[in-house]
């Protein structure tokens, strides 16, 4: 794939009717982009793909680095990343960043965005997930024993997307980000309400994608069988 060409695998209404005990190795996810997030098998963690490498991130905010040749993912949205903005500026919280990220790309409304962010934290507030109790457990259900944990002070990375309004579904509409730490060993998914704020400027790359690549699970009786029927309020509830 090209540079700031948006590659997905499989869809997020499909992790809400449960569809996650199987999918595709990482290291073909990573053949397409070196930027990006998405979950594991059975909904195990949050991943987070930076600099060509994914790591997983646990249900207690810690975060390893997997093989992507063993680990598989039932869903994972990465971008061959290569800024076209760049930034530093003091953000607080997602209504900060969404006014930099409008300002930055005034007619992106119906274009998906890359976003990178990298410095120090003053207040990050992440969640983390320890998977399915059993086969088709949907991700809102999941999400309900989710850990909460607060970083403070820290320095680390952002990284992930904005969607526009007609992917819902498909992808999460509006910004979807997941944070690891400089040293790679604590992480989550960046909670919306509460979200996150800058410990003064930091970093932040950015690039409008106008290219979407979809594949979808084949010989995966799951996904074949899930009605995917659209579930708007359940999908942002599990991002919040």
């Amino acid at each position: 794939m090209a540079f700031n060409e948006l590659y997905q695998y499989s869809l997020i209404s499909a992790l809400m009717d449960g569809v996650a005990s199987h999918g595709t190795p990482i290291a073909r996810v990573l053949e397409h982009g070196d930027l990006g997030l998405g979950t594991f098998r059975c909904m195990d963690g949050e991943m987070i793909v930076v600099d060509g490498e994914a790591y997983q991130i646990k249900a207690d905010g810690s975060a390893v680095h997997v093989d992507p040749e063993t680990t598989v993912t039932p869903f994972a949205a990465v971008t061959r990343f290569r800024a076209t903005a760049t930034r530093k500026a003091a953000v607080s919280g997602m209504a900060g960043l969404e006014e930099l990220l409008n300002s930055i790309f005034p007619k992106s409304r119906n274009h998906f965005l890359a976003v990178r962010m990298d410095g120090a934290f003053k207040k990050i507030n992440s969640r983390s997930v320890a998977g399915q109790l059993k086969p088709r457990e949907g991700m809102v259900d999941v999400c309900s024993r989710q850990t909460i944990k607060t970083f403070e002070a820290v320095k680390g990375t952002i990284a992930g997307f904005r969607c526009p309004a007609y992917a819902m579904g498909l992808n999460v509409v509006g910004d979807h980000f997941h944070f690891i730490t400089e040293d790679r060993q604590r992480g989550g998914h960046i909670l919306l309400a509460s979200g996150f704020e800058t410990d003064g400027d930091v970093e932040i790359e950015a690039a409008q994608l106008s290219k979407f690549y979809l594949e979808l699970p084949t010989e995966d009786d799951e996904f074949d069988s899930a009605t995917l029927k659209l579930q708007a309020q359940g999908i942002k509830k599990v991002m919040e």
